[in-house]
């Protein structure tokens, strides 16, 4: 399954509720406000970094440079562009948005 988090870690519990039910096979894509996980320092980052043990993280670039984030990302994020984001929904055969 491809967990789709669009809301910052700062404003509401979606990465976190996410976390609590991905299982292996699966992945993490942060787009629009959600890529602020995916960034050094930032309040999600220890849970991102232990759900990476596991799981594959990816960020969105566009939602990254919009945000003037693409410098800060925690290492081992994946950075895709929207072909990547196409690619991810095509590999997986169910999609979760946590809103």
């Amino acid at each position: 399954m491809l967990h789709i988090i669009n809301k910052s870690p700062y404003e509401k519990n979606s990465l976190v509720s996410c976390l609590a039910h991905a299982t292996k096979g699966g992945a993490i894509l942060l787009i629009e406000d959600g890529v602020y996980a995916a960034t050094k320092g930032n309040t999600a980052e220890a849970a991102l970094k232990r759900a990476m043990q596991e799981l594959p993280v990816y960020a969105l670039r566009p939602d990254l440079e919009a945000r003037g984030m693409q410098a800060a990302v925690i290492e081992g994020v994946k950075v895709v562009d929207y072909g990547g984001f196409v690619d991810l929904v095509a590999e997986h055969r169910t999609n979760q948005s946590w809103l």
